[in-house]
């Protein structure tokens, strides 16, 4: 964020701060309607409520260091070997035990990307190189200029779908960039936090051929589909050398007892719960998509959970965050993400109820009446 304005609520670099906002706004905390963070609307599955609540008597006892439950349950969804996965404390963790375990002197993001890949670098020590997508392409990069990243990189990080515009590179380039890792001696990381959010047949994943690249790494998320961010579960699925190297660097118990209960259940939920929130999230991302376009708004068609917008002038992202905070509704602004503008902002995508309110309240922040819009 080198000349990027200061935040007004994403003082920690990520969205879904109602603390933060509560105080800026002059609202309790709970008081908000919250487009600023990608959750599942249909909050956790009734399994998981069950589950914690029928686990409480488990906080006596320290949570099991290896995970064994869990990971074995998360194999055989994932039709893999327990020694390819590890378990964390959430996919920023997952990421953080990456770079510690590799070491990479370089790290390389396509930008607009997930602000952790560079903050978690330069915790770590590791240079930054960068190329940028295009907003004729949705803000995906020219594929010529992701090769030449890797190949001058250590580590590659890639948003498949990406943070925050929402779209997802072809098979065809993820396996010419796996390939290309495996050329170069680089590792290649995709992060598939929100891939879940994308009907199965649509899903550009590597996942089933994973065991083809060894330089190759994906890192998943459990708490944006399942609603759970509160608990923090997130994964690694790699070669089990880099397991190994990443286990080596995880403290111990740094996944609690009640996340790994809830990952059990969540993986236990049924297809009745993953087909229900894909239909809704189908659904209503394209009836927002319209709602905001008939605004004047620019929206990216992304596919999974959010939106990334670019706002009509003379709105920044830093005055349009602040009306619509002032009437408790929370956007994420992008104005600090490199490669995207002042005036671009990410919104998740909700339920019919709250979308319809949405749009109310950005209609009164423009002053543009639903009806003259549509």
């Amino acid at each position: 964020m080198d000349d990027k304005q200061q935040p007004l609520i994403e003082v920690y670099g990520h969205g879904g701060d109602v603390e933060t906002a509560a105080a800026a706004f002059g609202r309790s905390a709970g008081d908000f309607l919250d487009y600023s963070a990608n959750i599942n609307p249909l909050g956790p599955p009734p399994g998981v409520v069950t589950a914690l609540q029928e686990g409480m008597s488990a906080v006596i006892r320290y949570p099991d260091p290896g995970h064994r439950n869990f990971k074995e349950r998360l194999a055989a969804e994932l039709d893999t070997d327990t020694q390819c996965i590890l378990v964390g404390n959430g996919a920023a963790e997952c990421m953080a035990l990456l770079l510690m375990g590799l070491q990479p002197g370089k790290v390389g993001v396509v930008d607009p990307c997930f602000s952790e890949y560079r903050e978690l670098s330069s915790k770590f020590g590791s240079d930054i190189c960068s190329v940028c997508g295009h907003p004729e392409q949705d803000w995906r990069a020219d594929k010529a200029d992701v090769l030449k990243l890797l190949a001058r990189t250590d580590l590659l990080f890639l948003g498949q779908p990406n943070n925050p515009n929402g779209v997802q590179y072809s098979l065809e380039d993820i396996r010419e960039f796996a390939a290309c890792a495996e050329e170069e001696g680089t590792w290649l990381v995709l992060d598939e936090a929100f891939i879940d959010f994308i009907p199965l047949e649509d899903r550009q994943t590597l996942m089933p051929e994973l065991q083809n690249y060894s330089r190759t790494i994906i890192v998943r998320s459990m708490t944006k589909f399942y609603a759970i961010p509160g608990l923090r579960l997130g994964y690694t699925v790699a070669h089990p050398n880099v397991i190994r190297k990443m286990a080596g660097k995880q403290v111990t118990w740094s996944v609690n007892g009640l996340a790994l209960l809830a990952g059990e259940a969540c993986l236990g939920s049924g297809r009745e719960y993953e087909q229900h929130t894909l239909q809704l999230i189908g659904a209503e991302r394209e009836q927002l998509i319209r709602g905001l376009r008939e605004l004047g708004l620019d929206v990216t068609p992304g596919e999974a959970n959010f939106l990334l917008i670019e706002l009509p002038q003379p709105w920044t992202a830093e005055t349009f965050q602040k009306e619509m905070g002032i009437r408790g509704v929370l956007v994420r602004s992008c104005a600090m993400y490199p490669g995207l503008g002042e005036r671009h902002i990410r919104l998740a995508v909700k339920d019919a109820d709250a979308n319809g309110r949405l749009l109310v309240i950005i209609s009164e922040v423009l002053g543009i009446s639903l009806a003259d819009a549509t």
